[in-house]
């Protein structure tokens, strides 16, 4: 269910993608593309309006499958928070009082043992 959503979602991408594309420009681009004169691809008010309603469609359509793939990833996994992990506590658990990770973090860390420096070899003197 969830890989045909997906596919579903993909093909209204590029179908929103191309109805904005071929939109025609405002004229806010300062002069670039569909700015205006004949010869454009698609004219007219009528193809104006067909492709406004085709985007505001492709739009809804693709909240629509966004809003699906986000519950369904949610209710397919419960993968446990990354804190509840951190506080000792089995995942799914309730943290105990104090539970948490300000207390891990005040708790007193075991200083790490200095490093030994070896000692010269004691060089025998002459007299």
């Amino acid at each position: 269910m969830e890989t045909v959503l997906i596919v579903v979602h993909l093909m209204i991408v590029v179908a929103l993608v191309g109805t904005v594309l071929l939109q025609r420009s405002e004229g806010g681009a300062l002069g670039i593309g569909g700015g205006g004169g004949a010869g454009g691809f698609i004219t007219g008010r009528g193809a104006a309006n067909a492709l406004t309603r085709a985007s505001a469609i492709l739009a809804a359509a693709f909240f629509a499958t966004s809003i699906s793939l986000t519950l369904i990833a949610t209710h397919r996994t419960a993968q446990p928070s990354i804190l509840e992990g951190v506080s000792g506590t089995a995942p799914g658990q309730p943290a105990q009082s104090g539970g948490g990770v300000l207390p891990l973090l005040q708790r007193e860390q075991p200083q790490p043992a200095a490093p030994q420096v070896p000692q010269a070899p004691q060089v025998p003197q002459s007299q």
